[in-house]
Formats: structure tokens, sequence, C-alpha cells
């Protein structure tokens, strides 16, 4: 009478065990490299949804408002304002002030000085200029890997934007 060992031995678990590990070291960097790509893309869409909402805002309350970029208080920061009186902006109250990750250099290519994009109440740009009119988000986590590693928001006179993807 034979009897029949179920299971398997200690050789092809340690075989198994080092394929999933070769395979785990190939795919890992792609899937860190998907991760940082991801995460730039959702925070340049963030502050575009941003700017819309700004300019949508302006245009139902009939109000100047204004994105503000701000690093005062240590990592970059995103706030809407709007203009109760001639140069006196208060913070809205229904929009929650969001942060970019510090891992990403931000740019502003602006024309003011206060560092901010003004929608009047007819959805234009009142602070445009025709050669600073940018933001540019920046990952040297993306540099490192030879891919687009830059995302820039164009806006214009007229409160569209542009999305634009390329390799600093």
């Amino acid at each position: 009478m034979k009897t029949c060992r179920k299971g398997y031995t200690l050789i092809q678990v340690l075989v198994a065990v080092a394929v999933l590990g070769v395979i785990a070291l190939v795919v890992s960097p792609n899937l860190i490299n998907s991760l940082e790509v991801r995460a730039l893309e959702n925070t340049v869409r963030d502050m575009m949804i941003t700017m819309e909402r700004a300019k949508f805002m302006a245009i139902k309350t009939k109000l100047n408002h204004r994105v503000l970029f701000d690093n005062s208080t240590g990592p970059w920061t995103m706030q809407i304002q709007q203009e109760t009186a001639s140069a006196v902006w208060d913070e809205v109250q229904s929009y929650v002030t969001k942060s970019i990750p510090a891992k990403f250099n931000l740019t502003l290519n602006l024309p003011t000085g206060d560092l901010s994009v003004v929608f009047t109440p007819m959805g234009i740009v009142r602070n445009y200029d025709q050669t600073n009119h940018s933001v540019i988000l920046q990952s040297d986590r993306i540099k490192h890997y030879q891919l687009p590693d830059q995302r820039e928001v164009v806006f214009y006179f007229g409160g569209s934007m542009r999305f634009i993807k390329s390799s600093s």
C-alpha cells in the first residue's frame, strides 16, 4: 500500500518566494512612479478646480474673487478670497484652504506682487499679463525617472485655462 503525501516541499516554497521577489523588484519602481505622477496631476487638477470655483463665485456674487497662493506659514497653500471693499480681501468661509504638498516645486508666473489670480464679476482675469499667466508644479522624483515631470496651468484673459504636461 502506497501512501501519498499532500503538500509542497521546502524547495518548491523557496523557489516560489524567490520568483515573487523578483517580480516585486521589477514592478515596484513602476508602481511608485505611477503613484507620484498621479499625485502631481491630482494636485494640478485641484488647483484648476479651485481657480474655476473662484471664477464662478465671482460671477454668481458679482464680486471680485481671487485665488491667493501663500507660503508665509510653511508649505504653499491656495485660498479663495472675495473683495468686500476696495482692496479689502476676506476669506470665503465655504471654501477650505488647500495645501500643496511640499514634495512638489511650485513656480508662480503671476503679474501681481501678492501672488494671486483675480477674477472679475464678468469671469475674466483682472490681473492678466501676456507674459506672466501660469502656475507650474514640478516633481524631482518623476524627473529622476526621466519622465515628463512638470505640469503647468496657463490661464487666459477670458478666464479659460489650459493644462500642459512637459519636461523641465
